[in-house]
This record gives structure tokens, C-alpha cells and sequence, in this order.
């Protein structure tokens, strides 16, 4: 765990919202000036805290209005085999979160599509890739949260 003050918090706090913000806006909001802020910003980065500056895209605007939750059971537990089942998840730029679980499902997906044919037809590619011993899909109904902010 990389150490962080108060002051490191605020930032992060204030940067999970909007990283476009002016560093003179983030400084003000944090109760600091520009050139601590910059410096414990820059900081942050080099130590992998900050990983990277991304753009949150509105899916439903851009027509992936459907989100599946895709539960993955296998028999197989060979180290080749999920080599080959990461390298397939790698390959389907869908599939938004891939989780490995303890417990009775092996793997969780989830992916944004624009249709149930649109599953489908990744369901179709992820089975040509891997073998899978049991699949179920969960069609999300109502999004109630969604967040990539972190409490911090």
C-alpha cells in the first residue's frame, strides 16, 4: 500500500470526479496552491496510485444499451487452459470486466452490447475460443449504480 495523507486523498477525491478540472480549479477545491498540488499529482503517478486518465463514455448514448453479467463455470483447471481463456476475454473488446471467483461460479463477466442478438453473437466467439462447462447470462434490467470512484 502506497502511503497517502489528507491531502492526497482530497486530490484523488477531486480527480475520480474530473480530471479535465484546471490544477488551479483541483488546488482550490483541496484547499491548496497549484504548485504542492502538481507536484503530489505527478507523485501519485509514478507510483501507479493514478493509473491512467480515461474518458467515461455514456454507453447507452452510443447504443450499447444492454449490460449482461455472464456467469462462467469450468472443469477444467489446467494453467494452459486459462492462459487460452484470458488470451479469449483479451480478444473481445465486449467484455468490459472479467473476474476469477471463489465459490460455485468460476469467472464473472460483464459486457455492454446493443442487443441479445448482439450476446449472442459473443457468446458464438467466446465458445469457439475456449471450452466452457457451464454458462449462464443475466440480463440487467435497471442500472441502480455505476461508479468508478473509489471511497478513498
Amino acid at each position: 500500500m502506497f502511503p497517502i495523507d489528507e491531502l492526497d486523498r482530497k486530490i484523488l477525491r477531486t480527480l475520480q470526479q474530473d480530471t479535465s478540472q484546471p490544477l488551479e480549479q483541483i488546488a482550490r477545491t483541496v484547499g491548496s496552491s497549484k504548485s504542492p498540488v502538481w507536484t503530489r499529482i505527478k507523485k501519485l503517478k509514478t507510483a501507479g496510485v493514478i493509473k491512467r486518465e480515461i474518458a467515461v463514455l455514456d454507453a447507452d448514448k452510443l447504443g450499447l444499451n444492454e449490460t449482461f453479467f455472464i456467469a462462467v463455470k469450468t472443469d477444467r483447471h489446467s494453467e494452459q487452459w486459462l492462459t487460452d481463456f484470458r488470451a479469449a476475454i483479451e480478444t473481445l473488446p465486449e467484455i468490459l470486466e472479467a473476474h476469477r471467483l471463489a465459490g460455485e461460479v468460476d469467472y464473472l463477466l460483464k459486457v455492454r452490447l446493443t442487443s441479445t442478438k448482439a450476446y449472442d453473437e459473443l457468446y458464438k466467439k467466446l465458445i469457439a475460443k475456449v471450452e466452457l462447462h457451464n454458462v449462464t447470462s443475466m440480463l440487467v434490467m435497471e442500472n441502480i449504480k455505476e461508479t468508478t470512484a473509489l471511497k478513498i
